[in-house]
């Protein structure tokens, strides 16, 4: 049974999911001396064995639901596909422990109510996995617009972009499993920073359409990610989308796998009533003494932004930050994705709830 409250000094972490993705979670938490790893699961068991091999972990399980009835746990990180996010997010919430959830939030923002709602009623943080937002780049747009230097944020452009990027492992090709392809996938990630960086404005309406026309068919061109199980694929190529905000401000998010595209791209422009600007460089463009002028800051703050958002999560349960990716920030995202596919699927714009 987890213990309700976070101990001062120390933060006894548990992991569902012993993938990929959890060694980078596993990998950070033993930087840190005030955390302490007492178990995982999966139901992988080889891969948990492997798992408690290489990080020594005391314990392990094939269920969450073990891991949560037999260890006194703060907190848990959630490293699993899509699909299961949700059930043991809340299931981990009611056993007392604060959550870190990977991107995106859930399969649905349903789902995600629920999470939210779990969370509220046990009184515990549910972080979400949202990286990019600690991006040197990140932060220095994000201090000039809350400075004030851009005005009205009139327009947001965003790319996350792969010319042929369909990863070959895991169940990246399954909607079934992940909700979506590279809109729920690296979308989410970009769309993120962004929002994150624009002040989080409230999503009311969202337009847009999806193709799949390369990743389910046999690979026509080497690439560097190698094949992929073209029989399986059945999410998205190239999503794109337009999103209005209750405060005027509209989005627009380009994101795909594979897309006959010069090179990969990654970035996002803001265009505000007295300022612009773009991720990529940390470049602002404005008017001043009668010119229009392009600024580029002098130093942009090299930030390695897993182990940051790893600090971040652990810093929050202790009660020693406010956090940053906040489960209400997961679900407005998560409102976002689901509006582009559901208005890909009724061909017209839908409101969001």
């Amino acid at each position: 049974m987890a213990k309700q409250d976070a101990p001062k000094t120390k933060l006894r972490v548990g992991l569902i999911g012993a993938g990929g993705i959890a060694g980078t979670h596993a990998d950070n938490y033993k930087k840190f001396e005030d955390v302490e790893i007492l178990a995982a699961c999966d139901v992988s068991e080889p891969g948990l064995a492997r798992f408690k091999d290489k990080y020594s972990v005391p314990q392990t399980f094939k269920t969450w639901q073990e891991m949560l009835k037999h260890v006194e746990l703060d907190a848990v990180s959630v490293c699993t596909p899509n699909y299961l996010h949700c059930l043991p997010t809340i299931d981990a919430l009611n056993a007392g422990c604060h959550v870190l959830c990977e991107k995106p939030l859930a399969m649905n923002a349903a789902e995600g109510a629920k999470m939210l709602a779990a969370a509220k009623r046990n009184k515990k943080h549910l972080v979400i996995g949202f990286q990019f937002r600690f991006d040197g780049h990140t932060q220095v747009l994000k201090k000039a617009i809350d400075a004030g230097h851009f005005g009205k944020i009139l327009y947001v452009r965003i790319q996350a972009m792969r010319r042929r990027g369909i990863p070959s492992w895991g169940v990246f090709g399954r909607k079934d499993l992940q909700g979506g392809g590279p809109l729920i996938d690296i979308g989410v990630h970009a769309l993120e920073m962004a929002h994150y960086a624009i002040g989080a404005p409230e999503p009311v309406a969202a337009s847009g359409q999806i193709w799949t026309y390369l990743g389910n068919k046999t690979p026509a061109a080497s690439c560097a990610w190698g094949a992929w199980d073209h029989k399986t694929y059945t999410v998205e190529d190239l999503a794109v989308g337009m999103l209005r905000m209750k405060n005027g401000t509209v989005i627009h998010l380009e994101s795909s796998f594979a897309a006959h595209i010069e090179k990969d791209l990654w970035n996002f422009q803001i265009m505000g009533e007295k300022c612009g600007a773009n991720w990529e460089n940390a470049a602002l463009f404005h008017d001043e003494a009668g010119m229009m002028l392009n600024s580029v800051p002098a130093h942009v703050p090299k930030v390695e932004i897993f182990p940051c958002k790893m600090r971040h999560f652990v810093d929050v349960c202790l009660g020693k930050r406010k956090s940053e990716a906040p489960a209400e920030h997961g679900l407005m995202v998560q409102k976002m994705l689901d509006g582009i596919y559901a208005s890909a699927a009724a061909g017209h714009e839908v409101k969001l709830k």
